[in-house]
């Protein structure tokens, strides 16, 4: 069965992308996973699997090869830390970031 993008995406994608997030959120930011949530809008229990690598991990390793995309996410990053942005605003960069990485996605889904 052929898959939707969408679903990859949401399976894959963006539990990645919130993962590599709220772990610079703690690490670089020094935020605790209590901030690091109210700041995402999640619980601190999803920050901790995220931080854990038990939500994203699959595809975290095949992002961080990519400069281009770790860029984009480390703003993404500072948007959130900053809050500075609108819920819009960033759910706009956050589709930038599904679709630069969705771009590469021939040899990204291959190896999920």
């Amino acid at each position: 069965m052929v898959r939707a993008r969408c679903e990859f995406v949401t399976r894959y994608i963006i539990p990645a992308i919130r993962a590599m997030v709220a772990s610079r959120l703690v690490s670089r930011y020094g935020l605790t996973q209590v901030e690091a949530a109210r700041k995402m809008g999640t619980t601190q229990a999803a920050i901790s699997y995220y931080i854990n690598s038990k939500r994203g991990s699959k595809a975290i390793s095949i992002l961080e090869k990519n400069e281009e995309i770790i860029r984009a996410i480390e703003e993404f990053a500072e948007a959130v830390y900053k809050g500075i942005l609108s819920e819009e605003e960033l759910t706009e960069i956050l589709c930038k970031i599904c679709r630069k990485i969705r771009s590469t996605q021939v040899s990204f889904s291959a190896k999920l």
